[in-house]
């Protein structure tokens, strides 16, 4: 059995007023680095920039990951989540950046299945 590595899904919509090609500029030359430095105990950290198919407004424009293999950590970030409290400089940012009341949190608990070694087994 595979360790499971935990995940907090975050599903985020741009603020107001702001293109497509902004929010995603900003994103990655600014807020990136902002978190970067919060994110301590993390495995990966990545953002799943969405593009509707057919032109349609999606409630989303991004959903970002946050990968962990600790419990502990995982569940003390979920508890700040919750209470949604990130740093004040973060909510500053945020409120650049996201339209926060669309925002939306979810976890994950994900197990891979190793599909090489499955491919070998069955040739």
């Amino acid at each position: 059995m595979s360790k499971p590595i935990y995940k907090i899904l975050l599903f985020l919509k741009r603020r107001p007023g702001m293109s497509v090609e902004e929010f995603r500029d900003y994103y990655e030359t600014k807020h990136v680095k902002l978190c970067e430095k919060y994110a301590v105990g993390a495995l990966r950290y990545v953002r799943r920039f969405l593009d509707p198919i057919g032109g349609e407004e999606m409630p989303f424009d991004v959903i970002t990951e946050i990968w962990l293999e600790d419990r502990a950590v995982f569940e003390a970030v979920c508890e700040m989540t919750a209470k949604n409290e990130p740093p004040p400089e973060v909510v500053a940012d945020e409120e650049r950046l996201f339209d926060r009341a669309k925002s939306r949190t979810a976890t994950v608990v994900e197990h891979e299945s190793d599909m090489e070694a499955i491919a070998r087994q069955y040739a």
